[in-house]
C-alpha cells in the first residue's frame, strides 16, 4: 500500500484541507497507516498532479486561504484497483522487539520500563479507540451498527486498531513481569 492509497480512502468522506486530512489521520487513519504532515501535503500535491483528487481554493475573510481537496473519478478507479489487488504480507518492525530480543545480553531494567511505558501508552490509546467506536456507533449497539451502520470502514478499521492495541498492551506487560520475574530469580541466586 501506498500513501496515496490511505489519502485517497480518507478522501472519500468528502472534502478536506490538508489540515484536516493531518487530523483525520490522526484519529483514524493512523490505526493502520502512518503519516507527518508534510507528508501528507506533499501526497496531496502528487494525487493532484496525477490527476486523482482536484483541489479548489477556498477564500476566508480573517484566516489564509485553504485548499480543499476530494477524491477524483480517475482516484475512485485507484482505489477500486488497489482493493482488487491481493494484499502483501504485514510484518512487524519494532525497535523495541530488538530490546526485548537482546534483554537477556543487556540490561533489563531499562527494557522493563519501556515495556510498562509502551503499555500504558497502549492503554491510553485503547480508551480513546472505545470512545471513537462509541461516538461512531451512537446509540446503535455494535452488531446493529455493523449490520445497518451507514458508512463501517473507517469503524472496522478503528475495531482493528483497538484489537492491536488490546494484544500490544497485553504482550508488554507479560513480556514486563516475565522480565522482572528472571531479575527476581537471578538475584536470589
Amino acid at each position: 500500500m501506498a500513501l496515496k492509497h490511505a489519502v485517497l480512502a480518507a478522501l472519500l468522506d468528502g472534502e478536506y484541507s490538508g489540515y484536516q486530512l493531518a487530523k483525520a489521520f490522526d484519529v483514524g487513519v493512523a490505526n493502520f497507516w502512518h503519516a507527518l504532515p508534510q507528508q501528507l501535503y506533499a501526497e496531496l500535491a502528487k494525487l493532484e498532479q496525477d490527476g486523482l483528487v482536484e483541489g479548489r481554493q477556498v477564500v476566508q475573510e480573517s484566516r489564509p486561504n485553504k485548499r480543499l481537496f476530494r477524491v477524483t473519478d480517475a482516484g475512485r478507479a485507484e482505489l477500486e484497483r488497489f482493493a482488487d489487488a491481493p494484499p502483501k504480507p504485514s510484518f512487524i518492525r519494532d525497535d523495541l522487539l530488538v530490546k526485548v530480543q537482546s534483554a537477556d545480553r543487556i540490561g533489563t531494567g531499562p527494557v522493563i520500563e519501556q515495556l510498562e511505558e509502551r503499555a500504558a501508552a497502549a492503554t491510553a490509546k485503547i480508551e480513546l479507540l472505545g470512545a471513537m467506536l462509541r461516538t461512531m456507533r451512537g446509540t446503535a449497539d455494535e452488531a446493529e451498527y455493523l449490520l445497518r451502520g451507514e458508512r463501517i470502514g473507517g469503524y472496522l478499521t478503528c475495531l482493528r486498531g483497538l484489537a492491536f492495541e488490546q494484544g500490544h498492551r497485553d504482550w508488554c506487560l507479560r513480556i514486563a513481569a516475565v522480565l522482572k520475574e528472571r531479575q527476581r530469580a537471578r538475584a536470589e541466586r
